[in-house]
């Protein structure tokens, strides 16, 4: 075995007689499973020595740059029950994007019979794999211009690639969304892909599995792993997406496997927040929350990144570079938290200073997308950005709402709320959410023709309950009326004490605003067409 590093492969060739009757002979004499790497100069790499069955691939080093590139060496080994191909060898072949596998048959006398082997395609059609098994031949009758096939693959692979990169997002992913059966798994899978909207990630495939646990290791089971990671490689994406939170070690089992960056739903969330946080506070608030969230996952602590210090305590494995970054990530945190406190305190004299003049504050809550900041620029004709995506709205929008008799109030636009919001986001946007602590009114706004509007509902609610809110007086708005069922609208208002409007149409605004000023003045306030209110 040590002399056939002595070997060569002419670059032309796949593999040459001698190296296959070399390889049969010596297989059939240990009975195990013999195979070598060829790289393209046509030197063996390795020589692996496997079982009756299989053999155990080694560590072939770094991937070449680029998506476009395969790696540059070859697995030739042998069978010994004369077999084809097995998916063992063919998912080895796409795993580690391998020029090319060939499998040599075994005779009984030991010598080699048959080749079968195979290569990667660069754009297979749908539902077909993405490799191509030619036809076995005989050793003797093998006849392959490798470096041509090689050549042509890689100029394909390559304009694949291009073609991908022009595409309309710049960002490609993978979803996974492993789920135990619940009702209302689809509705979060749906809210996932279209967070990965917002984010400006393209959604190329999702991958679900059904699991009463999640796998401690991978969130998803061994062999949705293996599917995860041949996808990503034939598809060209960048980043994978698990629809719900992972453990710090999932995260990381992931990410070796696939070699991607792994989100999970609160970092894809934070990742929108950073996108559209243009206020000061807002960027403060965003930021945080990324530190609060990032800080346990740094790492364990480990001696093979220590910094000796030297000196008197100074001995040993010293300090290491995953503490120095912890702790100079708690530092940032104590900073922000410090600039955040001083804020806090602007707005309290703010608030101290409308609540002097006797102005009414009514805050704008509900779900994300709900429709908020419309019916803000409704109710005020103002200009506040308003788009049809998840978390539009981060930083606090106040305007000025006329009422009749020279009455005022504060309108409030707040972030949006989504269901299972992150703690870190609770926690940083704190300074934000104590607007609504002092509002008089809240307006909660529901997007009724939403299929999942009862459970969205019901998530604001939890929300409300868990900031000490439950207690101040509330509107529930059924917005988007004009979209919705009118019966089940109808139902849903008279159920519910509701009001239904469409934040785009001002005239189905006004029961809105009598019921305000009766909740605010405890009378009835008839606001006429035409009203103006002032910003």
């Amino acid at each position: 075995m040590e002399r056939l590093f002595r070997r060569r492969v002419p670059p032309r060739e796949l593999v040459t007689v001698e190296l296959c009757q070399a390889l049969a002979a010596l297989s059939s004499e240990l009975n195990r499973q013999l195979g070598v790497f060829i790289d393209r100069r046509g030197h063996l790499t390795e020589v692996i020595v496997g079982d009756t069955a299989k053999i155990d691939l080694p560590d072939v080093g770094r991937h070449r740059a680029g998506s476009s590139r395969l790696r540059g060496v070859r697995l030739v080994h042998t069978h010994l029950k004369g077999e084809a191909l097995t998916d063992d060898d063919l998912t080895d072949l796409m795993l580690l994007s391998l020029d090319c596998i060939a499998a040599v048959t075994v005779t009984g006398e030991g010598r080699a019979d048959l080749v079968h082997w195979a290569h990667l395609v660069p754009e297979p059609a749908p539902g077909e794999d993405p490799w191509q098994v030619q036809d076995a031949v005989p050793v003797h009758q093998l006849d392959v211009p490798f470096d041509d096939v090689i050549v042509a693959l890689e100029d394909e692979f390559s304009r694949q690639s291009q073609v991908s990169r022009t595409g309309a997002h710049e960002d490609r992913a993978i979803v996974v969304h492993v789920h135990g059966g619940e009702r209302h798994h689809e509705s979060e899978l749906a809210e996932v892909i279209e967070l990965c909207d917002t984010a400006g990630v393209e959604v190329v495939e999702v991958l679900m599995q059904r699991r009463k646990q999640p796998h401690p290791k991978f969130m998803m089971g061994p062999g949705k792993l293996e599917q995860l990671v041949m996808d990503s490689m034939q598809r060209g994406v960048e980043h994978v997406i698990v629809s719900r939170d992972m453990t710090p070690a999932q995260a990381k089992s992931i990410a070796e496997s696939c070699e991607l960056k792994v989100l999970d739903r609160t970092q894809l969330i934070l990742d929108i927040f950073a996108q559209r946080a243009t206020s000061r506070d807002g960027k403060l608030q965003v930021e945080l929350a990324q530190l609060r969230y990032t800080l346990p996952r740094l790492g364990s602590k480990s001696t093979g990144m220590s910094r000796l210090t030297g000196g008197i305590g100074g001995r040993g494995p010293g300090e290491t570079k995953i503490e120095i970054n912890r702790r100079r990530v708690q530092d940032r945190i104590r900073l922000l938290e410090g600039q955040l406190k001083q804020m806090r305190k602007r707005r309290d004299l703010q608030r101290k200073k409308r609540s002097r003049s006797c102005v009414p504050v009514v805050a704008i809550v509900g779900y994300t997308n709900a429709g908020k900041s419309t019916l803000l620029n409704t109710l005020t004709r103002s200009d506040v950005i308003a788009e049809d995506k998840l978390f539009a709205t981060l930083d606090t929008s106040t305007r000025r709402l006329r009422f009749p008799q020279d009455r005022e109030i504060v309108l409030t636009d707040t972030v949006g709320f989504i269901r299972d919001l992150p703690k870190p986001l609770v926690a940083a946007f704190k300074a934000t959410l104590e607007e609504l602590e002092h509002a008089d009114v809240l307006l909660h706004v529901a997007d009724v023709s939403n299929p999942e509007v009862d459970h969205q509902i019901a998530s604001v609610e939890e929300i409300l309950v868990s900031l000490n809110l439950e207690h101040l007086p509330t509107i529930l708005v059924l917005n988007k009326q004009d979209r919705a069922d009118g019966i089940v609208v109808e139902n849903l208002a008279v159920q519910r004490d509701a009001v239904a409007l469409s934040a785009l149409d001002r005239r189905s605004t006004r029961v809105l605003t009598e019921r305000i000023g009766h909740e605010l003045w405890k009378q009835d306030v008839k606001v006429h067409e035409p009203w103006s209110p002032t910003d």
